[in-house]
């Protein structure tokens, strides 16, 4: 209805694509624009801009106008088809106008804004490193530039966001999206795909379902936690057991009436940082601390921790033992009433620790047996692993298909269930996928284990299990600045030496 009102055909305005480039012609805009258009999430605010640029033609130029073609377009648009005295006059001439400060202000943010989502979402991204999981191969306060483009950027799947937003409003603690519109998952291609040993970014798997106030646990180990609790509590008081299915739906039921919860698509789950270890394909195990890959022991990085027992005749210095080994205030962790500690050194470091003057001995620091609370992958009681002493376990491959039973069917639960879109029930000695006994299951995307390199300080594939393609963001390539939070300016704190370095 507008295009005849600007002396166009109205079946230009039929043809997808090329409506868009008569639209651009129609308000005197460059013809590249469309290719902004392109981009899922750019694309939006392009329509916005593009919208006030069209009220403009029509001679609808006040800020009300201005403020409702930007923000409604889908109500304001219609109102000037269906508005019988608006006139087309064409776009305002501003070749000799002398555009004022604020209008140069919103032009030179919106062009910055349109062109940081670009880079920003399809090309290369900043992170930081907010925890320890990664240490000394990644330090807390190293700054990350992410390429989106080693693996191929994928296209936001929730693309009405607020740009440079993650998932929450700064301040408000509200979502800074809406899924209003929810677009399925593609990604471009890129420069390869993720390999052995690459240090990945990408969505925590189980950040699906979020406690606002423990964002940095794992919904579902909370809730094993406190299922382990009650049956404890039950035992201890000579209550009468229930059944496991009765211990977590009351555990579900109290964390959801007394916490302020949130679920939350993929793309906008928290960012993680780990080494991939083994891709699809694979077979891990861990014996010892070790880690094998297909039968041989894997890579290991170059400054990868492990924790020991330090047992020392003197309780030992924080600044000494940040000078000499790098140890972060927070990792000289006390043991017992005696002088003994539990800290995390490279290998380096545990030779150079064997030599020093006040130290008796050091163990490595291992778990054996299985853990009681089900917090290692896959939450099974009839696993027996330990985050030391883990598998073999089979990584899944898109296109295989594997024999399921209920005695084999607990680590590919969740890939069935939350990342396949399926249903799974277990009944009867038999397994059900969407409602029909099954005794194969074909995977329908690759998947991958991921590792932190401070092993004994990492939430990683150990404890929630594999990381779905979907969820890969990038490849983390180059350190552009470090920060050390134990010390200030004058003692310090910026590690130069860090600085503009690649990530092995």
């Amino acid at each position: 209805m507008l295009f005849p009102k600007a002396n166009r055909p109205i079946w230009e305005a039929a043809i997808p694509g090329y409506n868009l480039f008569i639209w651009l012609k129609i308000t005197k805009k460059p013809w590249w624009w469309i290719f902004l258009l392109i981009f899922p999430g750019v694309n939006f605010l392009m329509v916005m801009i593009m919208s006030v640029n069209l009220a403009n033609a029509f001679n609808q130029r006040k800020n009300s106008d201005t403020y409702l073609a930007f923000f409604l377009p889908f109500v304001y648009l219609p109102k000037l088809a269906f508005d019988k005295d608006i006139k087309f006059v064409g776009p305002e001439d501003v070749s000799e106008k002398k555009k004022s400060g604020s209008t140069e202000w919103r032009d030179a943010i919106l062009f910055a804004i349109v062109a940081a989502s670009i880079i920003r979402t399809y090309v290369f991204e900043a992170y930081t490193i907010p925890t320890g999981s990664m240490e000394k191969s990644l330090l807390i306060g190293d700054f990350l530039f992410v390429s989106k483009v080693a693996y191929g950027p994928k296209s936001p799947q929730t693309p009405l966001a607020i740009p440079f937003v993650h998932h929450t409003i700064p301040f408000f603690n509200s979502k800074s999206y809406t899924e209003i519109l929810n677009l399925p998952y593609f990604r471009l291609p890129g420069f390869g795909s993720v390999e052995r040993n690459d240090v990945v970014v990408f969505n925590f798997p189980a950040g699906d379902t979020v406690i606002l106030d423990m964002q940095d646990r794992s919904y579902e180990d909370i809730v094993r936690e406190i299922t382990f609790q009650y049956r404890r509590n039950d035992l201890q008081a000579g209550n009468k057991q229930l059944s496991a299915e009765q211990y977590d739906r009351e555990a579900r039921d109290a964390i959801w009436k007394n916490k302020e919860m949130s679920i939350r698509p993929v793309d906008k789950r928290e960012n993680y940082v780990k080494r991939c270890v083994a891709v699809a394909g694979d077979t891990i195990r861990i014996e010892n601390g070790v880690l094998y890959v297909n039968s041989e022991i894997a890579y290991i990085p170059p400054r990868m921790q492990y924790k020991y027992y330090v047992r020392t005749k003197d309780w030992l210095n924080q600044n000494r033992m940040k000078s000499s080994f790098d140890i972060n205030y927070a990792d000289l962790q006390k043991v017992g009433g005696t002088p003994g500690y539990i800290i995390p050194l490279t290998v380096e470091g545990y030779k150079k620790m064997q030599k020093f003057p006040t130290v008796i001995d050091l163990e490595p620091y291992l778990k054996k047996g299985g853990d009681p609370t089900n917090r290692v992958f896959p939450n099974n009681k009839n696993y027996k692993y330990s985050e030391d002493n883990f598998g073999p376990l089979w990584i899944p491959k898109a296109g295989v298909t594997v024999p399921v039973s209920p005695e084999n069917i607990a680590p590919f639960v969740r890939i069935i269930n939350t990342y396949e879109g399926n249903t799974l029930k277990v009944a009867d000695n038999q397994v059900f996928i969407n409602g029909k006994a099954v005794t194969e299951y074909t995977f329908k995307m690759n998947y991958y284990w991921l590792m932190g390199d401070n092993r004994h300080n990492s939430l990683d594939s150990r404890f929630w299990g594999f990381v779905p393609e979907d969820h890969i963001v990038g490849k983390a390539s180059f350190i552009w600045l470090s920060l050390d939070q134990d010390l200030g300016i004058t003692e310090g704190k910026i590690r130069w030496d860090r600085m503009f370095t690649w990530i092995e």
